[in-house]
């Protein structure tokens, strides 16, 4: 059924005093503020009273769906307001596909969770927001925080003893986001609030983090019992992203220039760390030519037996012939 909308007239009449004190008494502003054009429209064009009554209806549910819409997005605390709209996708290393499949929000339905890493710059925090306004479009409530305040955020509730109430109130939230991770050390108040919050959330809201390394590689920045328990609940069900970025070209050192040709190999060292390169240089150029031997003490010299058994036998810590280990 196709929706009727009310034509604004020049001169709608307004409504009489005691339906407007009686809408204002059943708190319907919407409906109340849209009532003299539908009832003017509906006059003007007979529309059946069923017609007329859905139509008001219907204007006071889209103006309470916005309104709450911009009160989430007010509590939120959304930090610049980017979108997908403004979400170059073909400009991000993380794949059309796992963008398309992260839109639809299917992943906060499920309780999942999402860990975007990799170093600055990339689009992480405008990715994760745009996904942030995306849920409140779909009216699902969303908590942002960085790891600071909500390290903040936890140590008030402990000073007047609200901790379990603040937790529970911010579990509310089907979206929890934690941005920018790894940017300032963090502490011992730190872990214990991020994970508070993780083991909350476990297998019933989802939680969204971005950071600069690996989650792997929280131990390096908070203590390694509580990182372990935190990112063995994060990463039971969730997303994982990392993306290192683009590399720079590489440049040529001026004091090695023409004197070596390098292979530069990008390599992964380990999950808790970004993307290296491997200078893997073709060392056989560097050698000087009255080398007779590859053994690097030997360069330049005689590399007979007689000079070998003579250096062995001249070297400071070698036992004499005979000893053995005392049982």
């Amino acid at each position: 059924m196709t929706r009727t909308t009310a034509t604004p007239t020049r001169s709608a009449p307004a409504l009489p005093e005691e339906v407007d004190r009686l809408l204002r008494r059943m708190r319907l502003p919407y409906l109340r503020a849209a009532a003299p054009d539908v009832i003017a429209t509906a006059k003007a064009q007979r529309w059946d009273p069923a017609e007329v009554l859905r139509v008001l209806i219907n204007e006071e549910v889209i103006g309470r769906d916005a309104a709450t819409r911009r009160l989430r997005r007010k509590t939120a605390n959304l930090p610049t307001g980017k979108t997908l709209a403004t979400w170059r996708g073909d400009e991000s290393s993380i794949t059309t596909a796992t963008q398309q499949a992260l839109a639809t929000l299917e992943w906060i339905g499920r309780a999942e969770n999402l860990a975007v890493s990799g170093p600055s710059g990339t689009g992480k925090s405008h990715f994760v927001e745009a996904l942030a306004h995306q849920a409140i479009e779909a009216d699902l409530r969303v908590a942002w925080f960085t790891l600071e305040t909500l390290t903040g955020t936890i140590a008030r509730a402990k000073a007047d003893g609200s901790t379990a109430r603040t937790v529970t109130r911010i579990c509310r939230a089907d979206l929890i986001v934690v941005d920018d991770i790894g940017m300032l050390p963090a502490g011992q108040d730190a872990a214990e609030a991020f994970y508070r919050i993780v083991d909350a959330a476990y297998e019933r809201r989802s939680i969204a983090v971005t950071s600069n390394i690996h989650p792997s590689g929280f131990d390096t920045l908070m203590p390694k019992t509580l990182a372990t328990a935190t990112v063995d609940r994060l990463l039971h069900h969730a997303h994982l992203d990392h993306h290192p970025g683009r590399l720079p070209p590489p440049t040529a050192s001026p004091h090695r220039q023409g004197s070596e040709d390098l292979d530069l190999t990008p390599t992964r060292r380990s999950p808790g760390h970004q993307h290296g390169i491997l200078l893997s240089a073709q060392t056989e150029k560097r050698r000087p030519s009255n080398r007779t031997s590859s053994c690097p003490l030997t360069w330049g010299r005689s590399s007979s037996a007689r000079d070998r058994r003579r250096r062995r036998r001249d070297s400071p810590g070698r036992r004499p012939r005979g000893w053995g280990t005392v049982w």
